[in-house]
């Protein structure tokens, strides 16, 4: 939304739709998101995601304000981390990775869903006369592009990103270690970058080519129908 006030062409209906489509994904499939990392993780042997009621998807368990300001300024941001002890993983590694990949995971497929429901409300309403039927499918479209934005940005491998806990599962423990103690240093400057645009160009690039792969996914049960 920022880009959008920013480029001075404002569209008020593009503004309504786009936020109601981030509260949408603020509300919904970031809770959804925190419960795919706490229920792998429980499943993986770690009981503390239970324990801190992290094992829900009441958005109100796990909304992170400034994180929910991002989303709906920036389009990525991110919601309460859930705590995990890997000392209960079988093999803490392996397993931390698979959990940290959960939640990314949970948001492509939600940007999928979206994209099948775009797919079908275009065609159902394709020889339609409603006013609105453009509106619904933008909202839709909207989620989804949020949603794999979400991915995208969670799986840079910057502490405390979902994608540094994969990258803990091939750099030695030292080396990982070392690079935790700066965890919250890193995270500042990774959004001093994305606030002035540094990071604009790979994101958006990343964010367009899996959107354009998702949407051909989503298409494929279509084109025998149009």
């Amino acid at each position: 939304m920022l880009s959008m006030l920013l480029s001075g062409n404002i569209n008020i209906s593009g503004v309504i739709i786009y936020i109601l489509s981030a509260l949408a994904v603020i509300f919904l499939t970031q809770p959804v998101h925190e419960f795919a990392h706490a229920w792998t993780a429980v499943k993986l042997g770690d009981p503390t995601p239970r324990y801190q009621g992290r094992l829900s998807v009441n958005p109100f368990a796990h909304i992170d304000y400034f994180g929910a300001a991002c989303i709906l300024l920036l389009g990525f941001g991110w919601a309460k981390p859930v705590q995990v002890n890997m000392n209960n993983f079988r093999n803490p590694k392996r397993d931390m990775a698979i959990t940290a990949a959960a939640g990314p995971l949970s948001n492509l497929i939600a940007a999928l869903v979206m994209l099948v429901i775009t797919n079908l409300l275009n065609l159902v309403l394709l020889n339609t006369s409603l006013s609105w039927a453009v509106y619904v499918t933008v909202f839709f479209y909207y989620i989804a592009d949020i949603n794999v934005s979400l991915a995208v940005f969670n799986l840079i491998p910057i502490p405390p990103l979902d994608g540094s806990r994969l990258l803990f599962a091939v750099l030695p423990n030292r080396q990982y270690y070392k690079l935790m103690r700066y965890e919250r240093y890193i995270f500042y400057g990774l959004l001093v970058l994305i606030w002035f645009g540094v990071l604009d160009i790979p994101l958006n690039f990343l964010t367009n080519a899996v959107m354009s792969f998702l949407s051909f996914l989503a298409g494929l049960p279509f084109r025998f129908l149009g």
